[in-house]
């Protein structure tokens, strides 16, 4: 007697049976379907009805495959190198263990015979695809080429070949293999772990090598101590540094392609009781083309803001402590405002990220070229909008300040810990009261917070007194549900948070303030008269993100004093 073979279930099916639909969304779906060239998959998740990896898992149920998500399941190391980075990102395909003497591959695409010919021909083994989120797949391979045991590995050999060597011998030798290998593993596994900057330090018995990630350092390892000497030499080969210079800071900056990325460093060097340490500034050229609105302002606190940047003249402050995100916003507003028609001029110190059709200027005190000097003649250059990386002192406040009542759009930062605190520190470098009432349109004050990563937070249901010490007001308690915690995953490397997100605080001067301003009101009383005016505070804006689950009130509270 025949079988009769099943007809697979149709994608809508699947998500209705496993609740992630209702039949009415799947009309709505089909409908835009049946007009589109786009597949029903791709309709769902525009339509934000489902989430990619909601249609990988019920592609595979369809197909009779097992879906496998990869920010939990427990990758082996030694399986992924099995295949090499360029193959495993051509095919979209990972090896991620055995099971039953069989190679298991995590694929977006498990239909791709020829993948799976390469794969079993590569490793020698037999194959067992299993199905995971293109997504996922590109993160995995961007982990796991990040080689944690070859670094060691490399380390190690350095280490072995330096033996008997003085220190003189291995700068000789910083382009030797090991050393070269080294310094390549250590950026490639700092950009796999997104990491802003990378400290290379000199300790007593060893070298520690620590990343900073979201903001907070964390230990990656230690190398043997007699590879110090070509590591530092290396590194400052690279950046055209004086290798030959050891008791004086220096710094410099070199352009690298790590796993397909471009990137600028920024090297500096600084000398220690135990040598030279290292720290490189890792630059992502993608994030100077972020976009203003992806940076975390509410829609309050956003509209405010456009509406300063949007005017044709006046100066707006961007306020914070260093590694608060001033520049980033900076960039992500003159990415909104360059425009052909528009002349823009910088002068920054130093110049992080290349803006393409805008004139930055470097500054060099060592040839007179200071902050003020370069303003001075920028004035000369019919500028448009000019953007000044820093206020350090009254002549730059003064020009920036007077540029900004002569008709230009002028854009700066401060380091002060809030909004109301930059118009009291303007008028403390004795720039007249009356000026800064005149030229400051918008105060923004800025931290960076770590969001909560999307895949592991946990939510959970906080008590008043919780509410209480983290600052919602009395009045809110019934209304807040639910918070989210960090809990940790493989996909954010146990630590419970992903990325950052910006919290703002934007004061617009308003006749009141200004009034205020001249009269050399305090801060306080500033703040105070802003909030009243509708200003969201710091902690205001944390916390309201707190409420959405963006991130945590523990981690508002680390970055809002």
């Amino acid at each position: 007697m025949a079988t009769v073979k099943r007809k697979p279930k149709q994608l809508g099916q699947i998500l209705i049976e496993q609740g992630l639909i209702t039949g009415e969304q799947l009309d709505e779906a089909l409908e835009v379907h049946r007009n589109t060239p786009k597949s029903l998959g791709r309709v769902l998740i525009d339509l934000r009805m489902i989430k990619e990896s909601d249609l990988v898992r019920a592609l595979a149920e369809q197909v009779g495959l097992e879906f496998v998500d990869l920010a939990d399941y427990p990758v082996e190391a030694t399986a992924t190198a099995l295949l090499p980075d360029s193959l495993a990102r051509r095919y979209r395909a990972i090896p991620i263990g055995e099971r039953d003497g069989k190679l298991l591959v995590a694929m977006s695409d498990p239909a791709n015979v020829y993948a799976l010919d390469d794969i079993r021909a590569i490793t020698n083994r037999d194959v067992q695809p299993v199905v995971a989120t293109a997504s996922d797949i590109e993160q995995a391979i961007q982990k796991f080429a990040s080689m944690d045991g070859q670094v060691e590995a490399l380390a190690s050999e350095a280490a072995s070949q330096a033996e008997g060597d003085e220190d003189g011998g291995m700068e000789a030798a910083v382009e030797e293999a090991p050393i070269v290998k080294l310094v390549t593993a250590i950026m490639t596994q700092a950009v796999g772990d997104r990491a802003s900057d990378v400290h290379i330090e000199p300790m007593e018995k060893d070298v520690r090598v620590r990343f900073r990630v979201d903001g907070v350092l964390h230990e990656k390892m230690h190398s043997p101590k007699n590879i110090q000497g070509g590591l530092i030499s290396r590194l400052k080969v690279m950046a055209d540094l004086n290798i030959a210079e050891k008791r004086v800071p220096q710094d410099g900056r070199l352009s690298m392609r790590v796993g397909g990325r471009s990137l600028d460093l920024r090297i500096a060097s600084l000398p220690t009781v135990y040598g030279e340490k290292v720290v490189i500034r890792v630059l992502d050229k993608s994030q100077v083309l972020i976009q203003l609105q992806d940076l975390g302002f509410l829609e309050e606190a956003y509209k405010r803001y456009e509406q300063s940047f949007r005017r044709p003249y006046g100066a707006i402050l961007v306020t914070g402590p260093t590694g608060s995100g001033k520049s980033t916003t900076l960039y992500a507003t003159l990415n909104i405002l360059n425009q052909p028609d528009r002349n823009i001029i910088t002068v920054e110190d130093p110049v992080e990220y290349r803006l393409p059709g805008v004139n930055q200027i470097q500054i060099n005190p060592k040839a007179g070229l200071t902050f003020a000097s370069a303003l001075r003649s920028i004035l000369r250059a019919d500028p448009d909008i000019i953007l000044v990386g820093e206020v350090r002192d009254r002549e730059t406040a003064m020009i920036a300040v007077e540029s900004a009542l002569t008709g230009h759009l002028v854009l700066t930062s401060l380091h002060t810990n809030d909004a109301a605190s930059a118009i009291t520190r303007l008028t403390e470098m004795e720039v007249e009261t009356f000026l800064v009432a005149s030229a400051i349109d918008c105060v923004v004050a800025q931290r960076l917070a770590r969001k909560l990563c999307e895949r592991c937070k946990e939510p959970y249901q906080p008590d008043r007194a919780e509410l209480d010490e983290a600052g919602y007001p009395e009045w809110e308690w019934e209304s807040i549900a639910e918070l989210h915690r960090a809990a940790g995953c493989q996909s954010c490397s146990n630590t419970g948070y992903r990325g950052r997100i910006g919290l703002y605080e934007v004061m617009p001067m308003s006749e009141e303030l200004e009034r205020m301003t001249v009269e050399r009101a305090s801060s306080e009383q500033m703040a105070q008269v802003a909030i009243e005016q509708g200003m969201i505070t710091l902690r205001t804006d944390g916390l309201e993100k707190a409420r959405q689950g963006l991130t945590s009130i523990e981690e508002v509270a680390r970055v809002v004093k």
